[in-house]
């Protein structure tokens, strides 16, 4: 099998080592910083031996012995495939890419991890960007099945069933995506979270009782605040803004004034103790008003315009049909894809939704998809 080499050993690059070496690959675990590794290598043999201690794998130090620790870029020589879990900035990645380049052998595949970064850009940074393709996993990867596999225009498109293949043996689902920002998940999931703070923004409910909405009613696993503030605001606002710039300023998928501060006030949700809420010992949580009338309009609101996302991501064939209700389903476990959930709504009651919106606020945030609008014309289904 293949050595896998992963650089950088934060949460996510120290999980999809745990992952490769789980699945039987020797994998090399690089980072700049020594303190970074050590601890990296602390948690991973915590969190190995409560698996072991649980009876999920037979032996704890067998996995953590397939993986090495280094600090010098030159370990990853002998790699197969590498995959790039370094910060979030395109620069960097470029830089790290370069110097991989001449490092590892030719034949090696270089994957980023990036969650909305073009890998295209990433791949111009190289002599041969044709090895370079988009493995994206989520957070926390040994937990989360679904990896965007997202070829950049330059990538040999035989590595895709390749890509795919390895990530079926890691006990992965791939579902492959267009290198556009945000791929599918981080694109198509943006109106959960900036629709319900625009909600919020304009005074017709307060946070506690959009997030009650979207679990009671809409079957959504968490609130669109909670959800945020368990990601962590650095994470979410910053993904949110990325998608914002690279789509040309879009209004679909402008940030917000409410979590930009929350940022530059350090309180990032959980992590911190403080976000939209606050998880300071013995701090109350704010009840919901459970107004059913007021929650189902919250609800069609924010649902309509993952809806219409999700269709005009299929419109602009950012992904299949089924590539597109797996990411939703199994990236961010909404409760059924959001193309069954229009053929089971009614594109005609969406696309009425969206065309009240567009006309009250005179906004192109609330613009039909040619492609929804077609559905509804026609009274057809996706399924």
């Amino acid at each position: 099998m293949k050595i896998i080499g992963v650089v950088g050993s934060g949460a996510m690059g120290s999980g999809i080592a745990q992952v490769a070496a789980m699945a039987g690959h020797k994998v090399v675990l690089s980072d700049e910083s020594d303190i970074a590794l050590g601890k990296a290598k602390t948690n991973l043999a915590n969190t190995l031996q409560k698996l072991q201690e649980k009876g999920k794998i037979a032996s704890a130090h067998d996995i953590l012995s397939r993986i090495a620790f280094s600090d010098d870029p030159d370990s990853m020589k002998d790699c197969g495939l590498v995959i790039e879990a370094i910060i979030e900035k395109l620069e960097a990645k470029q830089n790290l890419f370069k110097t991989l380049e001449q490092i590892v052998s030719h034949d090696c595949i270089m994957a980023s991890n990036t969650s909305s970064l073009s890998i295209t850009s990433i791949a111009a940074a190289c002599k041969n960007p044709s090895r370079v393709i988009g493995l994206h996993f989520f957070n926390p990867a040994p937990l989360m099945a679904l990896v965007e596999i997202i070829p950049a225009i330059q990538t040999d498109l035989d590595l895709l069933p390749e890509a795919k293949e390895l990530m079926k043996q890691w006990g992965k689902i791939p579902v492959v995506a267009k290198d556009t920002p945000g791929f599918i998940v981080n694109r198509v999931a943006r109106p959960f979270y900036g629709e319900a703070i625009r909600i919020y923004e304009e005074g017709i409910a307060d946070m506690a009782t959009i997030d009650w909405a979207m679990t009671e009613i809409g079957g959504f696993r968490m609130g669109p605040f909670a959800l945020t503030d368990y990601i962590g605001h650095d994470v979410n606002y910053v993904v949110t803004e990325t998608v914002f710039q690279s789509f040309f300023y879009d209004p679909r998928y402008k940030p917000s004034f409410s979590q930009k501060r929350l940022l530059e006030a350090g309180w990032l949700g959980r992590k911190t103790g403080k976000g939209f809420y606050n998880y300071a010992e013995g701090a109350a949580m704010p009840e919901p008003t459970k107004d059913m009338v007021l929650g189902t309009e919250i609800y069609e609101r924010i649902l309509a315009m993952l809806i219409n996302e999700a269709v005009d991501a299929l419109y602009l064939k950012v992904s299949s049909p089924a590539d597109l209700e797996t990411a939703m389903t199994k990236g961010v476990n909404y409760p059924k894809g959001l193309l069954q959930w229009c053929d089971e709504w009614g594109a005609d009651k969406c696309v009425e939704k969206l065309d009240k919106m567009y006309h009250e606020y005179h906004e192109d945030r609330y613009r039909v998809s040619p492609l929804l609008r077609k559905q509804a014309l026609g009274n057809k289904k996706f399924d």
